[in-house]
């Protein structure tokens, strides 16, 4: 059962209600934790993507959902913490490979980019997916860490 932290800027916000709903009935989701924004809130999405990385980090959540009007801004800003990564994904092929590939345990979405209907799909297809130690995809994986150990 995975834990979830979730959160959006104002473009995002009502798709972060529904795929909260969704989520809050997936099988595989333990616990969802909102961290913002509210429906009155303007908050640069920077903030709420540093927040949810940092969640995940802090090991109280283990994935996050991230999603602003393209979805890139949040997965920018939600790589930026030491030890994420998140991958900004609109399609099937994208999601499968942002978790088997690399182990993303963020995924951004742009609301101003897909509609809800893909999303909450995406979003089913995203918590079926786990990442494998022992896939040639490991060691790919591990240099990234390595890297960012050394530089980061």
């Amino acid at each position: 059962m995975m834990r979830i932290v979730i959160g959006a800027d104002e473009a995002g916000f009502e798709y972060k209600k529904e795929l909260i709903v969704l989520l809050q009935g997936n099988s595989k989701v333990s616990s969802v934790l909102d961290v913002g924004i509210n429906a009155t809130q303007d908050t640069h999405y920077p903030d709420i993507a540093f927040l949810a990385a940092e969640k995940i980090m802090a090991g109280e959540a283990d994935r996050g959902l991230l999603i602003c009007g393209t979805g890139i801004g949040m997965h920018i800003s939600a790589n930026k913490v030491k030890g994420i990564r998140a991958s900004v994904a609109h399609d099937s092929y994208s999601v499968e490979r942002s978790v088997l590939s690399n182990n993303c345990q963020i995924l951004t979405f742009g609301a101003r980019i897909i509609d809800i209907s893909l999303a909450k799909e995406l979003t089913r297809e995203w918590l079926e997916y786990e990442f494998d130690s022992a896939s040639p995809s490991f060691p790919k994986v591990q240099a990234i860490v390595n890297y960012e150990n050394r530089n980061g």
